[in-house]
């Protein structure tokens, strides 16, 4: 057997990556949720920052004004304030988190799609073994992992101190602004700078998502002898298929040299069908197919035709309409009556025999 028989050389086939998922083998980026989740974040506390700063105002305001609890002191009064503190904070942070775990939950779907298993879960004693951990840590894998992981923080550090660099002016002018521009200016610098940074890790955790889809391909390549394996076992061992299409093609001969010579009439495409019914009005309720073919089959009804005298009529639908409608051993349609009959006739007027 040649080497390249044992080579991972090819893609792996729809079923080996179905296995591969079923097993919890599936491509994830925890940097793409992570980078999603930021992104997602710094956006809704865009859209919500007000918000949550006016519940947050609120909430101090109302405790320090005591119209929650005017004596703390007391057990009645006093059950008051977490109460209260709770819907605020549910109210007002209730969308955020709501739309944190929506955009999780998306970004995660969007990777793997549905999948429920149990399979990563099931206890394996391999898994246990300090020698293939020790191995894990030290393998090729691992030290791209690594180095990727080393460059990233590289790219977020420069891109980041490159930022700042860029609006040190503006950072340098806010300790001589009044308290609320102050606040205002520095509140818009950090959201630049973290809407900036989220675009850059979306970024980094796409050709990251990629990356491993790439990995996981490769990981999954199948040896020419795999793939061999995998078509019989889908589709059983190619020898015994065409042992069994030869067998099938014998008795199917051995049928019509039985069952031919028994028919009326032999309808023909003229070439590519062939289909031979017989009628008797005594046992059957409409004519029957008792042989059928296309192609070389055909060929062999007409032969057994010719030898024993039966005849045959050139009728290209109805042939092709029986051979693809009508089972061997079944009733010619209703719709075929009519035609039928009118053949049955003229193959009867020719040998004299009478009509029922």
């Amino acid at each position: 057997m040649a080497e390249s028989d044992f080579e991972k050389t090819e893609a792996p086939t729809p079923r080996r990556l179905q296995e591969a998922r079923e097993e919890g083998n599936v491509t994830r980026s925890t940097d793409l949720t992570a980078a999603s989740v930021l992104l997602a974040g710094m956006l809704l506390l865009y859209v919500l920052g007000q918000r949550l700063l006016e519940s947050l105002v609120t909430t101090v305001r109302s405790m320090l004004s005591g119209s929650l609890a005017e004596n703390p002191t007391t057990i009645g009064e006093l059950a008051a304030m977490p109460t209260f503190i709770a819907r605020v904070l549910a109210e007002s942070l209730g969308p955020f988190v709501g739309g944190i775990f929506v955009v999780a939950m998306l970004a995660t779907i969007g990777q793997v799609g549905f999948l429920f298993t149990t399979k990563p879960l099931e206890p394996k004693l391999s898994r246990l073994s300090p020698l293939r951990g020790a191995r894990n840590l030290v393998n090729m894998r691992a030290g791209i992992r690594l180095l990727m992981s080393v460059a990233k923080v590289f790219v977020i550090g420069a891109v980041a101190g490159v930022l700042i660099y860029i609006d040190v002016d503006r950072i340098m002018l806010l300790p001589h602004l009044e308290l609320s521009p102050m606040f205002a200016s520095a509140s818009g610098l950090i959201f630049g700078l973290g809407l900036k940074l989220a675009l850059l890790l979306m970024v980094l955790a796409l050709i990251d998502y990629a990356f491993q889809r790439w990995q996981r391909e490769r990981d999954l390549r199948m040896t020419p002898v795999e793939i061999k394996d995998e078509l019989k076992r889908m589709e059983g061992d190619p020898l015994v298929k065409h042992r069994r299409a030869r067998v099938a093609r014998q008795l199917a001969l051995q049928r019509i040299g039985q069952d031919v010579p028994k028919a009326d009439v032999v309808v023909t495409n003229p070439t590519h069908y062939a289909v031979a019914f017989r009628y008797d009005s005594t046992a059957m309720k409409a004519p029957k197919v008792v042989a059928k073919g296309a192609d070389c089959l055909a060929m062999r009804i007409r032969q057994v035709a010719i030898a024993y005298g039966v005849p045959m009529v050139e009728r290209k639908d109805l042939a092709a309409a029986l051979y693809n409608t009508v089972e061997i051993g079944q009733e010619v349609p209703a719709q075929f009556y009519s035609t039928v009959a009118e053949i049955l006739a003229y193959v009867y007027r020719l040998s004299g025999r009478k009509t029922a």
